[in-house]
């Protein structure tokens, strides 16, 4: 109940403590090449190199391409929530869609409910919605936009937002296009949420079966929405409903 690790790992590494382990021969520094470093120093690190995101292996490149549908999946000490769509659209179109989402535009769906959280967090000291965002259309690598971050970029293919709300953990909205075998792409919209303690699991379970609706309609207006926009020729249009 208290750590989003699966219960097998969780339970096995457990229940060895119920033994004493004590180093008293130094046969491994023969046998490995290994340079040692005190348990704390091996804690400070990898706490450090998670905070600045240079671990070598990481959620966001762990995932397997799945079929269209939902999946919830949790992975690493992270819940990751994907809704994965096939389009008729182009992955730029798609791209094009998705990069304009936010500020005076909105959030195509649901919108009331993205308004309503951003005053619950200006209510709590967060920064809400008030940021909006630098630009209707154009977005970049560090922007702001309402109560992310754009924390990843790659033009045509990827967003990935980190939230700057007030949460109990730390949270992601990525959005992923790619070409579908045969003509047309393949959308993806994942949540991730890395729950801090008792807390951070307790405030996702609460807000899962809102969460759910919200970000499947968002899903579901992308696509339409792109298809839309390419079908009219106009999709990278600043005025396109998009």
């Amino acid at each position: 109940l208290l750590t989003p690790v699966p219960a097998g790992i969780a339970r096995t590494l457990i229940e060895g403590m119920r033994n004493d382990v004590v180093v008293c021969g130094h046969e491994a520094d023969e046998l490995f090449d290994v340079t040692l470093i005190p348990y704390r120093e091996a804690v400070r690190r990898a706490l450090q190199r998670m905070r600045s995101r240079e671990v070598e292996t990481f959620w966001s490149g762990a995932r397997p391409h799945n079929e269209p549908g939902v999946r919830l999946t949790f992975a690493e000490g992270m819940m990751v929530e994907e809704r994965r769509l096939e389009s008729t659209a182009s992955p730029q179109a798609i791209f094009e869609t998705f990069a304009g989402i936010g500020g005076a535009r909105g959030w195509f769906y649901a919108d009331w409910g993205w308004k309503l959280r951003g005053l619950l967090d200006r209510l709590v000291g967060g920064v809400g919605l008030r940021r909006g965002r630098r630009d209707p259309d154009e977005v970049r690598q560090g922007d702001a936009l309402d109560f992310w971050r754009v924390e990843e970029l790659e033009p045509g293919r990827l967003i990935r937002l980190r939230a700057e709300m007030k949460l109990p953990g730390r949270g992601w909205l990525q959005f992923e296009t790619e070409p579908r075998p045969g003509g047309g792409s393949i959308f993806e919209l994942s949540a991730f949420f890395e729950p801090h303690g008792l807390s951070g699991l307790l405030y996702w379970y609460a807000l899962y079966a809102f969460h759910r609706p919200f970000f499947s309609g968002l899903s579901r207006q992308i696509v339409r929405r792109a298809e839309r926009a390419a079908a009219y020729g106009n999709g990278n249009s600043p005025s396109t409903d998009r």
